[in-house]
């Protein structure tokens, strides 16, 4: 019974703290989801930049559910939810799947020292072999 107590207050303090979702639709002529906020603003963003979203066809996200705290989003058709939190602090996943858009982002980067390092890496018989212990 403590547990629930502590989740209750928790919960309390996050509704407290910052805004809800009051509606939230797919602007097809944009592109984005928007998010109308209960503080007055707005947050629009491309389907493709959160978890879950990343393959969404427009049909996908014809329907949006606002829970009852107002506080997540879900997306019936992809079985797919966001954090309203999280979404105005501009985290539209989890640390991993950040961390992994990152990484693939980061090493996909063309410059003329990576192409330099390649072209002498290549003269050499390519990348060398990983030791073996």
């Amino acid at each position: 019974m403590e547990e629930f107590e502590q989740a209750n207050k928790r919960g309390a303090a996050v509704l407290k703290k910052g805004p809800t979702a009051l509606s939230a639709y797919y602007d097809l002529s944009r592109g984005k989801v928007v998010v109308e906020l209960s503080t007055g603003l707005e947050i629009a963003f491309l389907p493709q930049n959160a978890q879950g979203l990343e393959d969404a066809r427009p049909g996908d996200l014809e329907k949006i559910e606002i829970n009852s705290s107002g506080l997540g989003l879900h997306f019936p058709k992809l079985d797919a939810d966001l954090y309203i939190p999280a979404l105005a602090d501009g985290i539209f996943g989890s640390k991993a799947w950040t961390a992994a858009r990152m990484g693939a982002k980061g090493g996909s980067k063309t410059s003329s020292v990576k192409a330099a390092a390649s072209r002498k890496n290549g003269t050499r018989g390519g990348r060398p072999r990983k030791a073996t212990s």
